[in-house]
C-alpha cells in the first residue's frame, strides 16, 4: 500500500497530520482557558518527532516523514519562521520604550539579568558533562546561549495572551510590551555575538554595514511607497536582508528580526499586521513546530533530558519572577504587579523554540540539549495564562481601565 503513495500524497498526509491533531485535541479538550491553540501545536509537535511517533510507529513514522517530505516541510517551516520574526520585529515600538527609556531600562536589565544568570549557571553544570554542547561551540557560547534562552520572552506570544487577558490595551500591558521589547532586542543582538564567526568576520561586519547603509535608504523611500505596495517591498526586504545574514553566517532568522525591527508599524494597517501574525500563526508556524518536533531526541536518555529539562525551566521561571520582584522593589510597583509582570514575561513561546533551532543549526548545542530546551519552553508558555489570569481577578478594579 505504500509504494501507491507517492510524494505529494505523502507531504499532504503529513500536512493532515500537523493541522488535523491539535485541532481536535484543542476543540474536543476544550483547553483554551489553559492552553491556547499555539501551545498544544507545539505539543503535538513533539509528540510527532522522532522520540515519541517515530518510537512507537517506526514504519508508519519513516513512510510519511521520509527524506523529500521533510524537506518541503522545512523549506515552509523556514519562510515561516522569517515571516513570524519579521513580524515580531515590527511589533517593537522602540519610541515608547525610549520615552520611558530609565524605567523600562531598570525592567528589563532585571528581568534579562536574572534568568541570564541563573541559566548560566545551568550550563555551567551541563558544560562539565560530555553530550550537551554542539561540536562547534566554544564553552563560553554554549553558557551564554543557553542562558539567554533561559531569559527570552516570547513578544508576539506574549501579545496574543495580553490581548485574551484584557490586558493589552491597559497602561499595565503596554509597560510590559516595553520591557520585552527592550528584552527581544537583547536576545537578537547577544545571538549576533554569539555568533560571530572570526574567521568570517570581514563578511560579517561588512554584512551589518550594508545593512545598516540599506535600512537607511529603505526608511526614507518606504513611505513614498504606495500602501498597497508595502508589503511586497516588505517581503524583498525581508529576503534580502535573510540571505545576507545566512550568507555572513550570522543565520536567516537573525536577518528577519533584522528586517523587522528597522520598520515602523505605523506604515502599515494595523489590521494588517494583526491578520499577517494570526495568518502564520495558523498557517506557517504549525509546520515549524513539527519541524522543531522532528529534532526531538532522547539521546542521552529520557530521565537525564528531563532533569536537565527542569533545572532549567527552574532557572528560567525562577530567575524571571526573581528578576521581577528585584525591580518590584527598586522602581516601587504597587503590590501584586511584580508576579503578574513576571509571569508573562517569563513566557518563552515560539521566540526561544526559534532561538534554538538557530543554535542547534550553528552546532553550538547537541539534540539533546535542544530537546530540553524545547521542554523549558514549553513548560513556561504552559503555565502562563493559569499563573496570571487569577491574579488579574484578584486585582480587580485596578485593571479595569483602558488606554
Amino acid at each position: 500500500m505504500h509504494q501507491a503513495f507517492d510524494t505529494p500524497a505523502s507531504f499532504l498526509i503529513a500536512m493532515a497530520i500537523i493541522f488535523v491533531g491539535p485541532y481536535i485535541l484543542w476543540r474536543l479538550l476544550r483547553t483554551d482557558d489553559y492552553l491556547p491553540l499555539v501551545v498544544v501545536q507545539i505539543i503535538c509537535g513533539i509528540l510527532l518527532g522522532p522520540g515519541i511517533l517515530g518510537k512507537l510507529v517506526p514504519a508508519y513514522y519513516a513512510f510519511v516523514f521520509r527524506p523529500p517530505v521533510t524537506a518541503a516541510l522545512n523549506g515552509i517551516a523556514w519562510w515561516g519562521g522569517s515571516l513570524f520574526i519579521c513580524s515580531a520585529g515590527i511589533e517593537l515600538d522602540l519610541r515608547k520604550a525610549w520615552a520611558a527609556r530609565a524605567e523600562a531600562g531598570a525592567t528589563a536589565a532585571w528581568a534579562l539579568g536574572v534568568p541570564l544568570l541563573c541559566g548560566s549557571l545551568v550550563a555551567s553544570a551541563l558544560l562539565r558533562q560530555p553530550g550537551w554542547a554542539g561540536s562547534g561551540a566554544a564553552s563560553w557560547q554554549f553558557v551564554l546561549a543557553i542562558g539567554m534562552t533561559c531569559a527570552v520572552t516570547a513578544l508576539p506570544v506574549l501579545i496574543l495572551f495580553m490581548d485574551k487577558l484584557a490586558l493589552l490595551r491597559h497602561p499595565l500591558g503596554q509597560r510590559i510590551l516595553r520591557y520585552a521589547s527592550l528584552d527581544d532586542i537583547a536576545l537578537w543582538g547577544v545571538l549576533a555575538v554569539i555568533l560571530l564567526d572570526w574567521a568570517r568576520l570581514t563578511w560579517q561586519l561588512s554584512y551589518l554595514a550594508a545593512f545598516a547603509a540599506a535600512a537607511m535608504l529603505l526608511r526614507r523611500g518606504m513611505p513614498r511607497v504606495p500602501p498597497a505596495e508595502r508589503w511586497y517591498v516588505t517581503f524583498i526586504w525581508l529576503l534580502l536582508a535573510a540571505l545576507g545574514a545566512e550568507w555572513a553566517g550570522l543565520h536567516f532568522l537573525v536577518g528577519a528580526f533584522l528586517a523587522g525591527a528597522v520598520l515602523d508599524a505605523a506604515w502599515f494597517e494595523p489590521r494588517q499586521l494583526s491578520d499577517l501574525r494570526r495568518f502564520v500563526l495558523l498557517a506557517l508556524m504549525p509546520v515549524f513546530f513539527l519541524s522543531a518536533g522532528l529534532r526531538t531526541t532522547w539521546s542521552l536518555g529520557g530521565p537525564t533530558v528531563l532533569l536537565a529539562a527542569a533545572a532549567l525551566s527552574a532557572a528560567a521561571i525562577g530567575g524571571k519572577l526573581l528578576g521581577t520582584a528585584l525591580a518590584a522593589r527598586t522602581l516601587g510597583w504597587s503590590r501584586g504587579e511584580a508576579a503578574i509582570i513576571g509571569w508573562l514575561l517569563q513566557n518563552k513561546g515560539l521566540v526561544m523554540i526559534v532561538f534554538a533551532e538557530v543554535l542547534l543549526d550553528k552546532q553550538l548545542i547537541s539534540d539533546a540539549s535542544f530537546t530540553a530546551l524545547l521542554l523549558m519552553g514549553l513548560l513556561s508558555t504552559v503555565l502562563t495564562v493559569p499563573m496570571v489570569a487569577p491574579r488579574l481577578q484578584r486585582a480587580g478594579v485596578a485593571l479595569s481601565e483602558a488606554v
